[in-house]
């Protein structure tokens, strides 16, 4: 895996993936394409010391066959995706067009270089997420790699599609793929439209922090970097065709996570000096409490009440286990949101 291709690599999780696979295999070429929508950010991987960018559409499939042949690579790590469920719910066609069409793009430009002739030794893996698997009751056993598929919004009715591609791209013509799914990712680099981040900068700011219905929605957090932990393990020690689950071990109603943000960011303000100032409409400069911005909101159109990731699979047979609880990642990821205003500053005033 000298040479990798990492699709939507100045995203949140492909972004930090570029930095975990540079740290961890210093010698390998990482070429990143990314069509640098809203969520890509070519400062995220700026200082990556063997990265390159190119900017691109996934469903340029010229473009992919060019560059897997040019720069001899027989490794795709598959991140590119609109990701956002309230996104997908008022413009559902940018998430057909880049999670459906773009990754068969990508899947026929695999296809086409790399099993042509006698073929070479590759790998496609995608990275897909546990809400393909629809919503859990309360006493439901968490999902498994054979829970059926039950996509409650378009985000997820694409990104199901797409898997069901990949699968196929493997039984039909012998690409050789994996695929993950995994649970809520949270760390450094998260745009700030999702919950974590959305909430921290919204706690600084003195702006309100909504919560859908009744705030009681559980999710399993899985720190970014444990994410790309089990990625690796995936391409290093995954078995082609087969699917793994990936979590955080997590698993959370949305209003404890709230809680822990505002608790935080209230603990940030007496432990480090200078936050006041830098912050002063943030209710912790002024002694108040984070939480007194919670408010309730309207709940989301087809809202999924509860995931959780069973990985035994994963734990079993490739050795992948989380590394990171959850109060000392959201610590360690609230603090680096602190210490990089210079990062997401730009992005909110470009929104």
């Amino acid at each position: 895996m000298a040479n990798i291709l990492v699709t939507g690599g100045a995203g949140f999780i492909g972004g930090n993936f570029v930095h975990y696979w540079n740290a961890q295999h210093p010698d390998d070429d990482v070429v990143v394409l990314d069509a640098l929508t809203y969520a890509g950010n070519r400062s995220t991987i700026a200082d990556a010391p063997r990265a390159e960018l190119i900017e691109g559409d996934i469903r340029d499939q010229e473009l992919v066959e060019k560059l897997l042949r040019e720069r001899d690579i027989a490794t795709i790590v598959h991140f590119a995706a609109e990701s956002h469920v309230d996104r997908s719910i008022t413009g559902p066609d940018a998430f057909i067009d880049t999670n459906i069409l773009g990754t068969n793009a990508l899947l026929k430009a695999a296809r086409a270089v790399w099993l042509a002739g006698d073929g070479i030794e590759h790998r496609f893996h995608h990275i897909s997420t546990d809400e393909v698997f629809g919503s859990l009751g309360t006493e439901d056993p968490a999902f498994s790699e054979t829970t059926p598929y039950a996509p409650n919004s378009p985000y997820s009715a694409s990104k199901a599609a797409s898997d069901h591609l990949v699968r196929a791209y493997h039984h039909t013509y012998g690409l050789e793929v994996t695929t993950s799914n995994c649970s809520n990712n949270y760390g450094p680099y998260q745009y700030p439209e999702k919950l974590i981040p959305l909430f921290l900068l919204n706690a600084l700011s003195g702006k309100s922090l909504p919560i859908y219905g009744d705030g009681m929605n559980v999710r399993d957090w899985l720190h970014v970097e444990d994410h790309c932990r089990g990625i690796e393990a995936c391409l290093e020690r995954g078995v082609p065709g087969e699917t793994y689950n990936i979590g955080g071990g997590a698993e959370l109603p949305n209003l404890t996570v709230i809680d822990r943000v505002c608790a935080e960011v209230d603990l940030a303000f007496e432990e480090i000096d200078g936050l006041a100032d830098r912050y002063p409409d943030a209710p912790a400069a002024k002694g108040g409490k984070s939480d007194s911005l919670k408010t309730f909101v309207t709940d989301r159109a087809g809202h999924d009440r509860r995931y959780a990731i069973d990985e035994t699979k994963a734990r079993g047979e490739l050795g992948y286990a989380a590394q990171h609880s959850f109060e000392d990642g959201l610590r360690q990821t609230l603090r680096w949101y602190l210490g990089h205003e210079d990062w997401w500053r730009p992005l909110l005033e470009r929104a």
